[in-house]
């Protein structure tokens, strides 16, 4: 095997991977618009559901007047320590 047999093998994969490299280019900029809305769908479908019944008019909301408070009521909480006083000496 020659040096010239291996850059020549060297020169072919480099040509395919730009090739291909190039192609993958030329898909997305032609596809472009339906990638992105593919994308938008697919979030804004993950939003949703990852919301489920929260919605307004899903019977989940309406229990609750407005203004309401639904989180729990915070549990109270131990007072922080006095820090100790030095003994007084005579």
């Amino acid at each position: 095997m020659k040096f010239n047999d291996i850059a020549n093998a060297i020169s072919v994969i480099s040509g395919v991977t730009l090739a291909g490299i190039v192609g993958v280019g030329v898909y997305t900029y032609a596809n472009k618009d339906a990638i992105i809305d593919g994308i938008k769908e697919a979030a804004i479908e993950s939003v949703m559901g990852s919301l489920g019944d929260g919605l307004p008019g899903t019977g989940a909301l309406e229990s609750l007047p407005l203004g309401t408070n639904d989180l729990p009521s915070p549990s109270p909480q131990a007072s922080m320590p006095s820090a100790p006083q030095a003994p007084v000496q005579f």
